[in-house]
């Protein structure tokens, strides 16, 4: 994309704050190269990378890559054949170590792209347990790394106190007189003792060194020439010994190579994402959506160059109209505006997320061109005003459909009519082209333009007139004023010289003003009654997603006392089973008496007088006698509808069903009275004397399987009040002891389909449900089995 644009949209200076968000060279390279990409496929998968990374750190603040070093450098060194040093091996054995803790972290991580990462970071166990043997924490050689070290390193210790016993000896008695001073020092990497320059026949041995003055001789004994040898041809099989390890510990790495690097590449991207993600929650950004078409929806964007309290502005631009033409006073935020409509296009194309509220949209742009600042330049000879044209015509050379741009000032720095005419021409121009424009200006011959072009829009930033501040907000539809007559009023230019330039003014240019003022104030009006009216809105839905919660709730608590009320019945039906086990066995015994039965019935009766009282059900003679009234309360056998009777056919045999908002037209002789009603009048239906409790629970199954219809019709009625009339249905069907029930609901939109369905599935009573087959109603209709 393009590079000068991205240097004046300030994206080199987002990718050093990326880049100081790293923790190591690798991804600190990865950083420096990040380009925004015009590819769809990779975009989604960079802002992937940074969501995921994002969410993980959320989860997990911990995570990272520890203390991992660039070991780059030391893996090609021993591909080369060369010696590594401690300090290169300590760097590999602490990325190694970061590379565990990582694939530990991620090895059950939910997200895709975050635990695929663990494929590529490799533990080499092998090449981690020998270093770990072979040094220690500051980069010494271990007497473990090899099997001899440790001997050879035992022979030097003793060669040593063999020495420097002997040594003692000397200058403690033999030498004493001889010796400037009673000590031993090291002289050429061998002991030597200082001899007295006068004295030096009387110590036989070699001179290693002397003083500057020339008064003390530095000899090493011949007495220890041979301790002094084998000490150090002790030290000289040490540091052999050590060199092949190095050497051997170097070909390991070399043959551990490509797996390292890619370990590296792996610990680098991690750390990309996570710098990605520090950056996002810096800045708190969120992921634009990216959009199909060339559609911009900014929401609530932020410069992110910004510091301060920062005022978030909403642009729209690419839909409906593609030229979006921003006026306003100087300083009120114009540039601003392209600069952030620009830099979070390449934010977001650099898989970035940009400080802007959720629902903010964004198009993958083939490229972003912009031209702002001035271009002046002695050196060229280049004015303003050819330095903007020189810019803005490799531009219109390049733009096209998928292309944004951006000009500072159009048509700027040269004479109004003129400029005004080719900016004019230039808007037209990248309209035709099929780019997406947005220019500032101060013309009026451009405001006119966006308000009578119907693929261009005016926008205005505003200006505070009582304290001379620009406010940085956005309003699209309207152009805004310069403001330059009020601003030279309030900084102090005479009054007369104010009113002598506004007298100068054309009287089409003042009534251009006025009827701008009078719309601003239109449409703050305007904007305060869609204000109240969204907040209501708002109120009405939180009422309605209040509403619904209580609804599930007391579908629960429904549940639950249905539940309960069957266990307690399966626990007394138990009970009675047992009292009449027992009984049989006595009776077979023929040990039973009199008094016993009697004690034993009436202890079954006190049990079967815990089972609830049934409720009381009509008698098909009484539905056939039943006379109807309007307002009456009914229900409807085969269709289950319950609700007041609204309306009765003159002949008598059809009547109208009111249930919720929802009207029924039903047979006469197919409604019973609804239990409200029915309870009335079951009082005068009472069972008869003597009868007992579990006769009459015995009689309510076949009543009921009497009155309740195989099939429930759904047809026509609104999906909340299908629900509440199934819910009836199946608990009314599975006490009558029906296997199985149709419920007709019809093909429609499928959203009545899916919602009797997903309602069924969930009831307690049910068993199974599955659409219709051939000859059931097909996908019309769901069958139940309870």
């Amino acid at each position: 994309m393009d590079a000068r644009s991205q240097e004046l949209l300030e994206f080199p200076v987002i990718r050093e704050r990326l880049v100081a968000a790293t923790s190591f060279p690798p991804s600190r390279r990865l950083a420096e190269r990040l380009e925004p990409s015009s590819e769809p496929i990779i975009v989604a998968r960079w802002l992937d990378e940074t969501d995921q990374a994002r969410s993980l750190l959320e989860d997990r603040p911990g995570v990272g890559i520890g203390a991992a070093h660039d070991i780059e450098p030391a893996i090609e060194r021993a591909i080369r054949g060369g010696r590594l040093d401690p300090a290169a091996f300590l760097e590999i054995a602490d990325t190694l170590d970061a590379t565990v803790r990582l694939a530990a972290a991620l090895a059950d991580d939910r997200r895709p792209l975050l635990r695929g990462l663990t494929q590529e970071l490799h533990a080499l166990p092998a090449l981690r347990s020998s270093l770990a043997r072979s040094f220690d924490p500051v980069g010494e050689v271990l007497d473990t790394a090899s099997p001899r070290l440790g001997g050879i390193r035992a022979a030097v210790r003793v060669a040593y106190d063999r020495l420097r016993r002997r040594l003692d000896a000397l200058v403690g008695a033999e030498l004493g007189t001889a010796l400037q001073e009673p000590i031993v020092t090291l002289r050429n990497g061998r002991y030597v003792v200082p001899v007295k320059a006068e004295a030096r026949q009387r110590v036989k041995g070699i001179v290693h060194d002397a003083s500057g003055s020339g008064q003390t001789l530095f000899v090493e004994p011949l007495v220890i020439v041979e301790l002094g040898n084998a000490w150090r041809e002790a030290q000289v099989a040490e540091e052999e010994e050590v060199g092949r390890i190095l050497d051997e510990l170097s070909a390991l790495v070399a043959a551990n190579s490509t797996a390292l690097h890619e370990t590296l590449q792996a610990l680098a991207r991690f750390d990309l994402w996570a710098a990605k993600a520090s950056l996002a929650a810096e800045m708190d950004g969120t992921r634009a959506e990216t959009a199909v078409r060339t559609d911009v929806v900014l929401l609530s964007a932020r410069h992110p160059g910004l510091t301060g309290t920062v005022v978030p502005i909403d642009v729209r631009v690419g839909d409906e109209y593609t030229a979006l033409v921003v006026t306003g006073p100087n300083t009120g935020g114009k540039t601003v505006t392209l600069r952030t409509l620009g830099l979070l296009s390449l934010m977001h194309q650099a898989g970035l997320h940009v400080p802007a509220a959720p629902g903010t949209r964004l198009p993958i742009w083939r490229d972003v061109f912009a031209d702002i600042g001035d271009e002046q330049s002695v050196a060229q000879s280049l004015s303003t005003f050819s330095g903007h044209l020189q810019r803005i015509t490799r531009i219109v050379a390049a733009a096209g459909p998928g292309t944004l741009v951006l000009l500072d000032e159009l048509g700027a720095g040269t004479d109004p009519t003129e400029g005004s005419a080719l900016a004019q021409a230039l808007l037209d121009y990248f309209i035709q082209a099929g780019a997406v424009i947005a220019a500032t200006t101060h013309y009026a011959e451009l405001k006119a333009y966006a308000h009578t072009t119907p693929a261009a829009r005016n926008a205005a930033v505003a200006f505070d007139l009582d304290t001379l501040t620009p406010t940085y907000q956005l309003s699209i539809g309207l152009p805004g004023g310069s403001q330059a007559f009020a601003i030279a009023e309030r900084l102090g230019l005479p009054p007369a010289i104010v009113e002598d330039a506004r007298s100068r003014l054309t009287e089409a240019q003042r009534s251009f003003e006025a009827t701008l003022a009078a719309i601003k104030a239109t449409e703050g009006e305007a904007g305060e009654t869609l204000d109240r009216a969204r907040a209501a809105e708002i109120r009405a839905a939180d009422a309605l997603r209040s509403a619904e919660e209580d609804r599930r709730r007391a579908r629960r608590e429904r549940d639950e006392a249905v539940r309960q009320a069957r266990a307690e019945a399966d626990q007394i039906v138990q009970d009675l089973r047992g009292e009449v086990t027992q009984l049989r066995r006595s009776l077979e015994r023929e040990t039973i008496t009199a008094g016993s039965l009697d004690a034993a019935l009436e202890h079954a009766q006190a049990i079967a007088e815990r089972l609830p009282a049934p409720e009381a059900a009509a008698t098909p003679s009484a539905v056939v006698a039943h006379e109807w009234h309007l307002g009456e309360r009914a229900r409807s056998q085969r269709g289950g509808w319950e609700g007041r009777i609204a309306g009765l056919d003159r002949d008598g045999r059809r009547a109208t069903l009111e249930a919720g908002g929802m009207r029924v037209t039903v047979d006469l002789d197919d409604l019973i009275p609804a239990p409200a009603s029915a309870a009335a009048e079951g009082s005068t239906r009472t069972a008869a004397p003597g009868a007992t409790t579990s006769a009459a629970t015995d009689s309510v199954r076949p009543m009921r399987a009497r009155t309740v219809a195989s099939s429930l019709d759904l047809r026509g009625a609104r999906v909340n009040e299908a629900l509440e009339a199934l819910d009836r249905y199946l608990d009314d069907a599975s006490l009558a002891e029906i296997r199985s029930a149709t419920i007709i609901h019809g093909m429609g939109t499928g959203a009545l389909r899916d919602a009797v369905r997903s309602s069924a599935a969930a009831h307690p009573l049910v068993k199974a449900v599955r659409p219709g087959e051939r000859g059931e109603g097909g996908d019309g209709a769901t069958i139940v089995t309870f």
